[in-house]
C-alpha cells in the first residue's frame, strides 16, 4: 500500500475518480503505422574514394579518451603522419564525406591541404580533451602540469600519448610524426615541444597563441580585446560550441557603447557562468597567472630538440605577438639549428589561403602558394620523410612589403639577403613627432613643444570605419575582421582626437626590418589613459596602376598600451595628472620599404574601440567593472620629445 499524507487525501481521491472516468472511455482506434524511411544506420559507399577515414578514441594516461580522425591516402605505406590537435571539432571529418577526393575534403579546414595531398601524408586530427567528441574537462589553453594545473595531464602529455598510440596502431605509417596548426591549433605544437615524444620529427606552429596578456588574443599590454567576448562565450560554455552570442545591434560600436564596460556586457550574456571568464576578470594585470602560461618563457628554459618552423603574419588580427616572441626566446639557444622562421604578408592563417591580395593590397603573385611549395613542402619532406637530398630551407624566409619580394635571411631581424649579410646593418633611428604635425627621421628632439587633443570616452575612436560588423570570418555576411589591419587609416587621421605626424615626401627608399618601438612622452589630465601608436605608409596622392590606393594610409605596425602599467605590468598605478611621463612599448614586427614618393605617418590616440575596452580615464581598481560615472574626458598632450624608434636598414660603407 502506498502511503498518502492526510493533507493530500482530497487530491488523491480526485485523481482516482479522474482515472476511473478515463478507464470507462473507449480506446482510440488503432491505425497501421508507416515504416520509417530512415535507415537505422547509413553506411556511405567509399569504393571510389582515394582515402580511408578512421575515427578512434585514443586513451590518455589518466584513462580519458580523445576523439581522433585518421585519414589515410589509398595505397599508403611507410607514410609520415601529420597531426593537428584542435578544440574546433575533429569529428566533422568523420561524420560526413563532402568529396571522394582527399585534397578537396581537407581544403575546407586543413593547414596545407595541397601539400598534404601531394606528399601523401597520413592526416590526423584530434579533439582536445573536453571538446566535441573527446572525453574529459575543457580548460582554455590548459597550462602545463604545475602551479596552475595540479593534474597529471596537460597538452604535452596528451600529445605524447597520442603519438605513442599512433606509432603502434597505424600500420601504413613510417613511425615519423609532425604536428602543425594555426592559432589555438598553433599553440598546441608549442606544447608538444615540451618533453617531446621521440617520434615527433617536426613542428609547424602557425600564428600561435603564446602570451595572451602581452599581445595575443585576450589583452594587448593590459588593454582588453573585448571583441573576443563572442568567441569566449561560444568556445567555453558548451562542449560542442552550440551556444551562440546574441547580437543586439547591427554596428558593434553601438552594442559595446550601450553596455558601457566589457564586464557589464559579459554579464548580460551570462559569461559569469564560465570558469575561464572569471579567471580573466580576476587577472587584469600581468601576474603569475599569465607569466607561468607564456609559451615563449616556457620554451626558453632549454633548447628545442625538434625541427620547428615558426610562421608569422605581418597583418595578423589575432595573434600578431606570438611567433616572433617565441623566435626571440628560443633562437639564441638554438645551437643545433632546429629553429626556422617564415614571415608572410598575410592575415591570421593566411598562409593556407590565396596570398595574392589582402584587402586592397596586391602582392604580384600568390605569396601563400609560393610559401607552401617553396618553404613548407621541402621542410616537411626533409624531416618527416627523412629525405636528406631535400635542401634545407633558409633559416628565415621573410616577405618584404613595399617592394613585394621574398628575402632569404640568416637571422631575424636582418636587412640583407644571406649572401649580402655584411653589406648592411640595422640601426635604431628615431622618427621624431615634431612641431607642425611633422614626422622627422633622425631629427633633433624638442623637449618643450607638444600637440594636444581631448579624449572623450563618450565618443571613442573606432578601430575601423563604421558600421563595424560583428567579429567573424564570413565575407558573405560582411565580416571582414581578418583584414582590418590593412584598412585605410584616413578615417582616423581626420579626427580631432587623433594626433597625426607626417613626414615630407620621401626622395629615397626607407627600409625597416624588425620591431618599431614607441617612445611616447605624454601627459593626461586624468588618472589613467590608453595610448595607441600607429606607424603608417602614406601612398602618393595618385597611383595610376591602382587608383584606389591614391593617398591610402596603410598601417605597417600599431599597438596599444594601458597607462596604469607604466611602472610595472603587474602593478597598476594611477597616473599623475598633467605630468609628462614616458611610455616605451614595442610595436609588431615589420619588414617594409617606404618607397620614394610615399610619406611616413605616425598617429597617436587614446581609444581603439570597440576592439579594446574603453579606458575610463579615471583610475579604478578593475576596468572590467568600471561604472558609467567613471568615464570622463581627458586632455592628452603628446610632447615633441616623443619618437618612434625605427629598425632602419642601412648600407655598410
Amino acid at each position: 500500500m502506498t502511503f498518502v499524507p492526510a493533507r493530500l487525501a482530497p487530491l488523491a481521491g480526485a485523481l482516482a475518480l479522474a482515472g476511473y472516468a478515463k478507464a470507462q472511455q473507449p480506446a482510440p482506434p488503432q491505425y497501421p503505422g508507416l515504416p520509417s524511411e530512415t535507415p537505422a544506420e547509413y553506411i556511405a559507399p567509399t569504393a571510389g574514394f582515394n582515402y580511408v577515414k578512421r575515427s578512434v578514441m585514443i586513451p590518455m594516461r589518466d584513462g580519458t579518451k580523445l576523439n581522433t580522425v585518421i585519414i589515410v591516402p589509398k595505397g599508403a605505406h611507410d607514410a609520415p603522419m601529420l597531426l593537428t590537435r584542435t578544440p574546433y571539432d575533429a569529428g566533422s571529418f568523420a561524420n560526413h564525406a563532402d568529396s571522394s577526393d582527399l585534397e578537396t575534403i581537407l581544403s575546407g579546414y586543413d593547414n596545407a591541404a595541397d601539400v598534404v595531398a601531394e606528399e601523401g601524408y597520413i592526416r590526423v586530427i584530434q579533439d582536445v580533451r573536453g571538446k566535441y567528441g573527446s572525453e574529459g574537462d575543457y580548460v582554455m589553453n590548459r597550462p602545463l602540469r604545475g602551479p596552475l594545473n595540479p593534474t597529471p595531464v596537460d597538452h604535452s602529455t596528451d600529445t605524447w600519448d597520442t603519438i605513442e598510440w599512433l606509432t603502434k596502431n597505424v600500420p601504413e605509417s613510417n613511425g615519423r610524426v609532425g604536428i602543425i596548426g594555426i592559432s589555438y591549433d598553433g599553440f598546441l605544437p608549442l606544447m608538444a615541444l615540451v618533453n617531446p615524444h621521440p617520434a615527433l620529427k617536426v613542428a609547424v606552429p602557425m600564428n600561435p597563441m603564446v602570451d595572451n596578456w602581452k599581445g595575443d588574443d585576450w589583452f594587448h599590454n593590459g588593454a582588453f580585446r573585448q571583441v573576443n567576448l563572442s568567441y569566449i562565450l561560444e568556445q567555453v560554455v558548451t562542449r560542442a560550441n552550440t551556444a551562440r552570442w546574441a547580437v543586439t545591434h547591427y554596428d558593434d560600436y553601438d552594442m559595446y557603447m550601450r553596455a558601457v564596460s566589457a564586464g557589464a556586457l559579459a554579464k548580460e550574456h551570462g559569461l559569469e557562468q564560465s570558469g575561464f571568464w572569471n579567471k580573466l576578470v580576476a587577472h587584469p594585470a600581468y601576474d603569475d597567472f599569465w607569466r607561468q602560461q607564456a609559451m615563449d618563457k616556457i620554451l626558453a628554459k632549454e633548447p628545442v630538440t625538434v625541427p620547428t618552423l615558426l610562421v608569422h603574419s605581418l597583418w595578423d588580427a589575432e595573434d600578431i605577438y606570438g611567433a616572433i616572441a617565441v623566435w626571440k626566446a628560443i633562437k639564441p639557444i638554438d645551437a643545433n639549428g632546429n629553429v626556422f622562421l617564415s614571415i608572410g604578408p598575410w592575415a591570421h592563417g593566411g598562409a593556407i589561403e590565396d596570398g595574392s591580395t589582402l584587402g586592397t593590397l596586391k602582392f604580384g603573385g600568390d605569396t601563400a602558394l609560393h610559401w607552401r611549395q617553396q618553404v613548407l613542402k621541402p621542410f616537411l619532406a626533409r624531416y618527416l620523410k627523412g629525405d636528406a637530398a631535400v635542401p634545407a630551407i633558409p633559416v628565415v624566409t621573410a616577405f618584404e612589403t613595399g617592394t613585394n619580394r621574398w628575402r632569404n635571411l640568416d637571422a631575424w631581424p636582418s636587412g640583407c639577403e644571406a649572401r649580402q649579410q655584411r653589406a648592411c646593418t640595422i640601426q635604431p633611428v628615431p622618427l621624431r613627432l615634431a612641431a607642425g604635425q611633422k614626422a622627422v627621421l633622425d631629427g633633433a628632439p624638442d623637449a618643450k613643444g607638444y600637440d594636444e587633443y581631448v579624449s572623450d570616452p563618450a565618443k571613442p575612436v573606432p578601430f575601423r570605419q563604421r558600421p563595424i560588423p560583428p567579429y567573424g570570418y564570413d565575407e558573405a555576411k560582411g565580416q571582414t575582421w581578418p583584414r582590418w589591419l590593412v584598412d585605410d587609416q584616413r578615417e582616423a587621421s581626420g579626427r580631432t582626437d587623433v594626433a597625426t605626424f607626417v613626414s615630407d615626401v620621401l626622395e629615397a627608399p626607407v627600409k625597416i626590418s624588425g620591431e618599431p618601438v614607441a617612445n611616447l612622452v605624454a601627459a593626461t589630465s586624468g588618472t589613467d589613459a590608453d595610448w595607441v601608436v600607429k606607424l603608417i605608409d602614406v601612398y602618393p596622392d595618385q597611383v595610376g596602376r591602382q587608383p584606389a590606393m591614391g593617398g591610402y594610409q596603410l598601417m605597417i605596425a600599431g599597438d596599444i598600451f594601458r597607462g596604469r602599467y607604466r611602472e610595472g605590468l603587474d602593478r597598476p598605478k594611477a597616473l599623475a595628472p598633467n605630468r609628462a611621463l614616458t611610455y616605451r612599448f614595442g610595436l609588431p614586427t615589420a619588414n617594409h620599404v617606404f618607397l620614394p614618393g610615399h610619406r611616413i605617418m605616425v598617429q597617436v590616440q587614446s581609444s581603439w574601440f570597440p576592439l579594446y575596452d574603453r579606458n575610463p580615464q579615471t583610475f579604478v581598481p578593475n576596468i572590467f567593472f568600471a561604472q558609467p560615472g567613471d568615464y570622463k574626458k581627458a586632455t592628452q598632450r603628446i610632447y615633441h620629445s616623443s619618437y618612434v624608434e625605427l629598425p632602419l636598414v642601412r648600407s655598410v660603407p
